[in-house]
């Protein structure tokens, strides 16, 4: 047997072996252990549509806390929006849905979901309120009731920065503009 030494004479080394020892005899309740450590709940295939994708996200999102970012239409400043996105958690809540909100911009938010399960029919709602001009969730962008004419293009991806003159112009020799691999090397 190891030999028994003073408590005041512990290291750091001795008092992590000691906090192996007491938490190796711990049973902790699955739901008292942080969300990466659970195990993933079971997926009842027989509930998935083979015609909605959307169906299967509901499905392996649900238990996991997600992300949604939601912009306010118009030019708001960033009392305004957060006046606008706490009217829209108040009645998310109202609904029983627990969300959170982070202002991230002059007309930005975050609506951070306990449970990922309810994202869709999160979005729906917000989608269908006046001043909301688009929704993200899952790397899809969802217009809204307040997205301008140009912006109505349903699922469409999250648009890239403005690209500078200077490429544009490198590009205006012809050549087609995407993102897959090309057999032609251009240089820089």
């Amino acid at each position: 047997p190891p030999k028994k030494k003073d408590i005041r004479d512990y290291n750091d080394a001795d008092m992590a072996r000691l906090l192996e020892q007491w938490e190796k005899d711990d049973d902790i309740e699955e739901g008292d252990l942080p969300e990466h450590k659970r195990p993933p709940a079971p997926i009842d295939f027989s509930k998935i549509d083979p015609g909605k994708p959307e169906s299967i996200l509901k499905l392996t999102k649900k238990g996991k806390t997600l992300m949604m970012f939601v912009t306010v239409s118009g030019n708001p400043t960033e009392k305004e929006t957060e006046e606008i996105t706490s009217l829209w958690q108040g009645s998310l809540f109202n609904a029983n849905y627990d969300v959170q909100r982070f202002i991230v911009g002059s007309n930005r938010a975050i609506f951070m979901l306990r449970d990922g399960g309810y994202a869709w029919e999160i979005k729906d709602f917000l989608i269908n309120q006046e001043r909301c001009a688009d929704v993200t969730l899952e790397g899809q962008v969802y217009p809204g009731k307040g997205a301008d004419g140009n912006e109505k293009v349903k699922n469409k991806t999250k648009p890239e920065k403005a690209k500078k003159k200077k490429d544009v112009e490198k590009k205006s020799d012809g050549v087609k503009e995407d993102n897959r691999a090309t057999s032609q090397r251009e240089e820089l």
